[in-house]
């Protein structure tokens, strides 16, 4: 059995194998003679004080002692296999189409959008000419928001199922082994369209299908059981097994089954603002003033308060990252943020949240499905008209939007279609200005400097997770209501992220791969 030992170096002696064994093997208590192979499991930054600090944890392999070589990914050919309808390639349908060829299923995904490489097309208009494609953006298409949206790969919930499952693929299909390794894994937005592109390409070689601007416009339920579904308005298919992995975003998804009087639930969100720093000043703060310390990585950070009854934090923090449009329709405006591989860009960026329940909404109803979907649209409109009915988004300094003035000027921001000068007290709703404004003030007080009018606060991030939940038995991972239909992933209100939804795809399928084994 391998031996585990921790260990801390500073950060110019990571990369250093000589020096990390010497301190490895002393901490274990082991000689060069009782090992047969070593290597860091886990590897982390230490820096809530001076000096900061790599924290590595190590494993050995003994001398007579096998290292398990256990391939990830076992693929079948299901060309004749047991058809399963996936209805979105993000990554809870990719990865469930994946598990599907592994327990011999064929799936059959259907996605509204395009594949990685047209999709680009359609994120340029969004930049450029404000125009967005309601089936192909930042949202919808291959790969999910995900692909073009960052490819952080951390989850904190490790009870949703098998994470190493979930990184070993990505590793498989092309990922660097470092995800393996890191805290907090990262592949980066400008190389997760090969790695997505290759699993797609093995789907269809072991006998699945993948097909684009494919959306799901009905379906049918018999006895109680899903029957089939109709793609493009047009063609029928029959499916008794249908996974609906259709993000997060995906609102005409939650009218058409409320349409057909299948139960959905309003589900607590969270609402806010994405904020961006220049990254100098951020390394700075967090590595304690060595921030051109260039054995440390972009410094990330992680802000939470609670104010006046509901929690304010940071969401999807992008160090070295870049703010992009992330609406799925013409007339409203959202905000997401990436980075790439090497985290090299200028700026710094943070979703800055506020949670909120339905219950907490002027025009909670009992009952009513769409209340927190309504209140996320009128907000995406509201910040919309404010910046002038363009892809634009209402801008203010940081230290202007808390004293309440509108910016004169600003610093250049990353956000390519533009900002607009506009007091967001006056935009937001108040439930959401006042509790970031208290939070600003909060989270200076925490980081010192990070409450700075060089700071620039973009309107709205308001896609952190759905604001409608399908729900499903806990057991059979089935809608409550009907045989067949799986809600899986960010879309039904199961995921929080690329490695929560993609494990959400697998335990579908598992319960699917199960049934056809009894």
């Amino acid at each position: 059995m391998s031996k585990l030992v921790q260990i801390n170096v500073l950060p110019h002696q990571a990369e250093d194998d000589d020096y990390i064994a010497e301190l490895a093997f002393a901490k274990a208590n082991l000689t060069a003679d009782e090992v047969r192979e070593w290597d860091i499991r886990k590897r982390s930054i230490d820096a809530r004080k001076a000096p900061v600090k790599i924290s590595l944890q190590i494993e050995f392999w003994m001398v007579g002692e096998e290292r398990p070589d256990i391939p990830p990914f076992v693929p079948q050919n299901v060309a004749d296999g047991h058809p399963i309808a996936i209805i979105g390639a993000g990554p809870a349908g990719l990865y469930a189409a994946l598990r599907a060829i592994e327990g011999g299923l064929k799936p059959i995904v259907f996605e509204r959008g395009k594949d990685v490489r047209a999709r680009r097309r359609d994120l340029a208009a969004i930049n450029k000419d404000h125009i967005v494609n309601p089936d192909s953006n930042y949202c919808f298409g291959e790969g999910g928001a995900g692909t073009y949206s960052d490819g952080k790969l951390y989850t904190r919930s490790k009870k949703r199922g098998n994470v190493l499952k979930a990184l070993e693929w990505f590793v498989h299909f092309g990922a660097v082994p470092e995800i393996l390794v890191d805290a907090h894994p990262h592949i980066g937005t400008n190389k997760l369209p090969k790695i997505i592109t290759t699993m797609r390409e093995a789907i269809i070689e072991y006998g699945g299908e993948v097909h684009f601007d494919s959306k799901l416009t009905d379906l049918k339920v018999t006895d109680g059981a899903i029957s089939s579904v109709q793609i493009n308005d047009d063609a029928w298919h029959d499916f008794d097994e249908v996974i609906l992995a259709t993000g997060h975003s995906a609102r005409d998804i939650f009218y058409l089954l409320h349409e057909r009087g299948i139960k959905i639930e309003a589900k607590p969100f969270a609402i806010g603002v994405r904020i961006e720093h220049q990254q100098e000043l951020i390394d700075d703060i967090q590595y304690h003033s060595d921030g051109d310390n260039p054995y440390l990585p972009p410094a990330s950070y992680s802000l939470v308060q609670q104010v006046d009854g509901l929690g304010v934090y940071s969401f999807c923090m992008c160090p070295g990252g870049i703010i992009a449009p992330c609406a799925t329709d013409q007339e409203e405006v959202v905000t997401n943020g990436w980075s790439p591989s090497k985290r090299d860009n200028p700026y710094a960026n943070s979703g800055i949240v506020v949670s909120v329940t339905p219950e907490d909404l002027p025009n909670f109803k009992e009952g009513d499905p769409f209340v927190c979907l309504d209140f996320q649209k009128s907000v995406e409109r509201a910040c919309w008209e404010a910046a002038g009915k363009t892809q634009a988004v209402p801008a203010q300094r940081m230290r202007d939007f808390v004293d309440g003035r509108i910016s004169k000027n600003f610093p250049k921001t990353s956000y390519q279609p533009g900002i607009v000068s506009v007091d967001l007290n006056k935009v937001l709703p108040d439930l959401i200005s006042k509790r970031l404004k208290k939070a600003f003030l909060g989270f200076g007080r925490k980081m010192k400097g990070y409450l700075t009018n060089d700071a620039v606060i973009h309107a709205p991030e308001s896609r952190t997770s759905s604001p409608v939940s399908i729900p499903r038995d806990w057991e059979t991972l089935e809608h409550v209501e009907i045989k067949g239909l799986y809600p899986c992933g960010e879309g039904a209100g199961y995921a929080g992220g690329i490695i929560s939804a993609a494990i959400d795809g697998i335990n579908c399928v598992d319960k699917i791969v199960a049934k056809y084994e009894r």
